[in-house]
Parts: structure tokens; sequence; C-alpha cells
């Protein structure tokens, strides 16, 4: 491991801004930061970088909900496509990630989850973005509001399942989706209680009096809201009525501008408040590639424009949106400032999984994942646990 710092630079903290700071990076965690009067010598370190001109370091961004980039998938189920992604995405200021699986056979899904748990016992190593665990999207959904999960592949809340594949994933299932009004006397939601795993609506056809039921019971958590979801309407609020109106429940958003109109952003934060709202991509394999047609779960997918649909059925099928990307639509649609940007994609993910004492913001002690943005408001830098994984060429002389 190198020491690394990082000088002349506007840090932004959890609170504060220092002007003209430095990051101190000591092996895999950041060892001191401060103005540049209290700098550490030069000669102590192997690594220097220069952000005169640079526009902001932060604390890298982290994607709960991500299905892949750079032609890659976690449903490849091999350790080439996780080091793929993991790599790719470094590259869009995304330092951590949860590797989303999605509704197909059983045996698949057994084995992808068995493979995910390999890599993050032997595998997941700096200097690319860390996979902190999975999130099981299906096959535990509602037909009706399938999307793009295919169909022939769907079960019913089944818990022993469940427990086979926490047992397979090393307890490395940190958010599970599923539709909890199909949940036989909520079976499942009290097992993933039991077991610290954050049970996600999504994919459900909910009434609003059934996701009240399940949110009385512990549902907590919204996959990618408006999507995936019975709407709003004004004899049933839905799903996303529940989801919205209740304040135990946190929801992830996909700020894209084709998942849904911008403006209803500001609905959410009127409504939810930043602190219950998690920016997530979504992303699949397309992620990073040319347009054209791309597989998603044995399912083909057409990519044009930064739209992604089925060629089947013509329902969105997940997005290409980088977290930056993301995290720059949210500056134009509702005007965020810096320290609420990081909010929503960096600090909120961190202390929803439980991580707060080590990721989600740049302070002494946690883990040196830091991401420098140039002067155009893109990544140039990207440093997860003490490695750099990512410079873009020409940034630092």
């Amino acid at each position: 491991m190198k020491n690394i710092l990082l000088i002349n630079a506007t840090v932004v903290l959890e609170k504060t801004i220092v002007q003209n700071g430095y990051v101190y990076i000591k092996g895999e965690k950041i060892e001191s930061v401060g103005e540049m009067v209290d700098c550490p010598v030069y000669s102590e370190v192997d690594q220097v970088f220069d952000c005169t001109g640079k526009q902001y370091v932060i604390p890298g961004m982290i994607d709960i909900h991500i299905h892949g980039a750079a032609g890659y998938d976690f449903m490849d189920s091999t350790k080439e496509s996780f080091e793929e992604i993991a790599h790719a995405l470094a590259k869009e200021g995304t330092t951590s990630f949860l590797a989303t699986t999605m509704t197909n056979p059983i045996l698949h899904i057994n084995e992808v989850i068995e493979n995910l748990a390999s890599y993050m016992k032997d595998h997941n190593l700096s200097g690319v973005a860390e996979m902190l665990g999975i999130h099981v999207e299906g096959p535990f959904i509602n037909k009706v509001q399938k999307g793009a999960q295919p169909e022939d592949a769907i079960l019913v809340p089944n818990v022993s399942l469940f427990k086979e594949w926490q047992t397979l994933s090393g307890d490395n299932i940190k958010v599970l989706t599923f539709a909890p009004e199909l949940d036989n006397h909520f079976e499942l939601l009290k097992e993933l209680k039991s077991n610290g795993v954050i049970p996600s609506m999504g994919h459900t056809d909910g009434s609003y009096d059934e996701c009240l039921q399940a949110i009385d019971h512990g549902v907590e958590h919204a996959t990618h809201l408006f999507n995936g979801m019975r709407g709003l309407h004004h004899r049933d609020p839905g799903v996303v009525g529940s989801s919205l109106l209740n304040d135990n429940v946190y929801v992830e958003v996909i700020p894209d501008g084709i998942h849904f109109h911008p403006d209803l952003l500001k609905m959410v934060v009127k409504m939810k408040g930043l602190e219950r709202m998690l920016v997530i991509t979504d992303g699949i394999r397309a992620k990073g590639m040319s347009d054209g047609v791309y597989d998603l779960g044995g399912q083909s997918v057409k990519v044009n424009d930064g739209k992604c649909v089925l060629t089947s059925t013509g329902s969105l099928a997940g997005s290409i949106v980088t977290m930056n990307n993301a995290r720059k639509n949210l500056i134009k649609w509702l005007g965020l400032t810096i320290h609420e940007q990081l909010q929503v994609t960096s600090a909120n993910q961190a202390k929803r999984l439980g991580l707060y004492d080590r990721k989600g913001s740049i302070q002494a002690g946690k883990d040196a994942d830091i991401v420098v943005l140039g002067e155009n408001d893109e990544v140039e830098l990207t440093i997860c646990r003490g490695l750099v994984a990512f410079q873009q060429k020409d940034a630092f002389k």
C-alpha cells in the first residue's frame, strides 16, 4: 500500500468545507484531514496529487442497486464480470456497491450468490469499488409489476429458499426486494427482519392498505420509487403513496430523467426530506457502452439515447446513468448543495447499511474512498480503500 497525499484541495467534510486543505491517506484509511498549514511533509508520502483548480474532493459514492456495467452483469456469475464491474464503477466515482441479482431460475441464483460470496471473501481487493454485499431483487415479486424481470421464473415468497441463499451468501444479503402482498402472514418479512436484512417493497402491486400493513410489520424501504409498483391514485394511494406518507420508509430513486418526471423529485424531497432518499443507478451491462442490444437476465434490451427497454414488451429495463451524472441531475433539478448531494449519494447509503463508521464521509479513521471532481464537475480521480482506481488522463501534472 502507498501513502497518498491530496494537497491544495477543497475538501468536503460531513458538515463543513476546508477551502485550502489536504487529505493524508495511509494504507487503506484516511490518516488525517485539515488545512494546508498543517499538511504532513511531502517526503513522508509515496504519491502526491495537487488539486489546485479542482472543484471538490468528496467521499466516494455508494450504489446499493446496480446490476452491471462495461458489458458485464452480476448474473454472468464469473469472477471476471465482478472485477470488471467493480473497476468500471470507480470511473464514475462509485467506490462501493451492492451487487444486485434479478429474477432467474433458482439454480442460477444459487450459483450467482455463491460466487458473489466467494468473490467478497477472496477477491474484494483495494483499488476497485468494494462489494459491500448483495441486493436480491426478485424472484418473490408480483407478475403484474414484473417490469423487466423474467415472468417464468417469478416465485411466491419462500422462507426456506431465502435461508438457503443467506447461507450461500455467507450472511451477505443486505437488501431483498419482494412483493409484500404475496407474503403469507408476512413470514418472509419476519425472517428478513430477524436476519438484519433490509426488506424492500418493489415489483409489487400491493394496495395502499396492504402496504400499510407491510410497513406496520417492518417493511422500511421501497425499490426504485415510482417504477415496478402500483402508482399514486386518488382512490388508492398505492405503493407510492404508502412509501411517501410513512416516515419510516426509505426510497430509492433513479435520477436519469427517464424513469420518472424530474419534478417528482421535488415532491419526494418535500414529503420524505433528504434523510430518507437514496440515489441509485439500477445500471445494467450497457452502462458505459455504445447504443445497441444487450442481454438482461436472458432477455434482449435495446439501448438508445440513454433509454433501456425490453425488445419484447417495451418495458423499461434498468438504466445506463452513472452515479456522478445522477448527482449532477440533482443540482439541475433540485438545486442541491454539495453537502445535500453527498447526503443522498453516499452518507445515507452508508448509514442505511450500518457502515457509516467507515464509509460515507471524509474523516480520519474511515476508509480512504475519495473522489476528486474537476472544474467541469467530472470525476478526475477515484481512490478506493487507499489505492488509485481511476485517474483521468492528464488531469494531474
